[in-house]
């Protein structure tokens, strides 16, 4: 889900911007920005390159089993905490507003905000925790800081929309691994499992990744809406060749949370025949299809792959 929190983060956003009346760039501007944040808590599987690191194969399912064995020791933890989003969203309002401003009084506020999130994390969770937190803190920094330079939304946008990202990172996490710990610091726990779609490990997969791909889908429409394409344009008829994914369902191990690197990565593979170039049989011209269409007519060929997929999983 780490690309879904952040595309379903922009999508609800600038989709209810552009429903209020926005105009396109400065909906795009706070969705853009709502999806940064979204994508921020997710920065504590940096720790988990020290799996990567010290792994001792070149086996590629070991170091992608020892990356995620080690950064499930910090992994929806302290930056998945809806109890500390609200506190760091204000500073990075405050970040923005005293950089905007130039006045000090406003960073020392910001800076003293983030500073005292660090210290819980260290008091909760020691050395690690304040190692993750301060990673966490400077990238909520980072990223109010490229707003102040490259938008012109205000203090309270800002806060709005880093809200929204950040509280709902947490709940899209509900759906795959073990539930966040959202209550972080307090030793209290709002969901303890997650939630899932099927009693079958690989249905329960299949339903995940359908959700993130609805999730996708629904951020590429509001994209298109705005930038006033239309997605009957953008997708192209080679995407119905995903469907002969299905035959994978006799040569790859069935996907499950736990073991699924060869469906993904295989079923994302399919999207490259968006990008691939089309040749005119009377003009024997070969023309590459432009971004837009490379982009929607891949994802189109990757979900009809995923649905032809679950159909043959069904019926094997």
């Amino acid at each position: 889900m780490f690309v879904g929190h952040a595309v379903f983060a922009f999508a609800l956003v600038a989709g209810a911007a552009a429903v209020r009346g926005v105009d396109s760039s400065r909906a795009l501007s706070l969705g853009a920005v709502a999806a940064a944040f979204a994508a921020a808590p997710d920065v504590d599987m940096a720790y988990a390159l020290v799996g990567v690191v010290s792994a001792q194969t070149t086996d590629a399912l070991s170091v992608a089993s020892q990356f995620w064995q080690t950064g499930n020791l910090v992994h929806r933890a302290m930056t998945h905490s809806v109890v500390l989003a609200p506190v760091v969203a204000v500073a990075a309002a405050l970040w923005l507003r005293g950089r905007r401003l130039r006045r000090r009084r406003e960073l020392v506020a910001a800076g003293a905000l983030l500073a005292s999130v660090v210290a819980i994390a260290a008091v909760v969770s020691g050395g690690l925790g304040l190692l993750i937190m301060a990673l966490f803190v400077a990238v909520a920094v980072g990223i109010a800081e490229g707003t102040e330079r490259l938008t012109d939304l205000g203090s309270r946008e800002t806060f709005s929309t880093a809200l929204v990202g950040l509280v709902s990172h947490p709940f899209g996490d509900l759906f795959t691994g073990l539930p966040p710990a959202m209550l972080y610091p307090f030793d209290a726990t709002l969901l303890a499992d997650r939630l899932s779609f099927s009693v079958d490990p690989t249905l329960n997969l299949l339903g995940a990744f359908g959700l993130e791909l609805l999730t996708i889908w629904l951020a590429l429409l509001v994209s298109l809406s705005l930038f006033g394409y239309s997605l009957r344009d953008a997708v192209d008829g080679r995407a119905a060749l995903g469907a002969g994914y299905a035959v994978s369902v006799l040569l790859i191990p069935a996907p499950t949370l736990e073991l699924s690197y060869p469906f993904v990565f295989s079923v994302l593979a399919v999207g490259m025949v968006g990008a691939a170039p089309r040749v005119g049989i009377r003009s024997r011209r070969v023309e590459l299809p432009d971004r837009i269409a490379a982009l929607c007519t891949g994802l189109a060929a990757v979900s009809i792959a995923g649905f032809a997929y679950t159909v043959a999983y069904l019926v094997a």
